[in-house]
């Protein structure tokens, strides 16, 4: 699977799965614009990279903001020329009872899990269509597919990425444009290093395959997605959990 040629930009690249999703496009041929809120960290991704042969790109963004993502996309689109592949990955998690969860955190979470991804797509779309070419790949939850206590707000936001994967996958599936998304189940991220010690050994006895996924997992998924090889597959959820969630 090669991606020579293509221009690929992933949010939240600057750690966890989005930054294994950017070496993994990067390894594949694919010129990489990393985009996320932490300037350093987006740095020593670049770096690299660029040491290993590929080629990425910096463009610094809080995904939050409107303003933030129009003013990043185009200055990727004026260095880069085009952006083939989008990966919307960012995001973030305020946990509480819903009984006790503040309209603030409700808000935080949607706009930066769900909002952000239309905005993203709203700006990389037209580069797209232009070309006839594209890969739209939403990175959304197993838990927006069965739901998750005291994460209601995390749950609603990759639940409502599916139903948007879908809605773009119908409106550009004419034009040689896919859209999917993949939903890891429990991996090993940032996210997910402070879970209690019980809640890890519970949450992998749910796991068929007895271990905990690695960022890496996820990125080889996407990077098939992002792939010619994929090119008859839109529309659709690539769960990547170990066999937590079937059917």
């Amino acid at each position: 699977m090669t991606l020579s040629g293509r221009v690929a930009l992933v949010t939240g690249a600057s750690q966890g799965i989005g930054r294994a999703c950017a070496v993994k496009l990067a390894a594949s041929g694919a010129t990489v614009a990393v985009a996320a809120r932490n300037q350093e960290k987006l740095a020593e991704v670049v770096q690299q990279i660029n040491a290993s042969g590929g080629k990425a790109f910096a463009f610094p963004v809080d995904v939050a903001d409107e303003e933030q993502i129009k003013t990043a996309f185009k200055a990727a689109l004026g260095q880069l020329g085009k952006i083939d592949i989008l990966i919307n990955n960012a995001g973030i998690t305020r946990d509480q009872w819903v009984m006790r969860m503040k309209r603030a955190d409700w808000d935080a979470v949607l706009n930066t899990n769900l909002t952000s991804a239309y905005l993203c797509i709203q700006q990389a779309i037209g580069s797209m269509l232009k070309q006839r070419w594209g890969r739209i790949i939403n990175i959304t939850s197993v838990f927006g597919q069965m739901g998750q206590a005291g994460q209601a707000n995390y749950a609603a936001s990759k639940a409502g990425l599916i139903g948007l994967t879908m809605a773009i996958a119908r409106e550009v599936g004419s034009r040689n444009i896919t859209c999917n998304a993949v939903a890891p189940g429990f991996i090993e991220t940032a996210m997910t290093s402070g879970f209690s010690e019980d809640f890890r050994q519970s949450a992998l006895k749910a796991v068929p395959l007895g271990r905990v996924g690695t960022p890496e997992d996820v990125a080889n998924a996407v990077a098939f997605l992002a792939s010619e090889e994929a090119s008859y597959i839109t529309g659709h959820v690539l769960s990547v959990n170990g066999g937590m969630l079937m059917g």
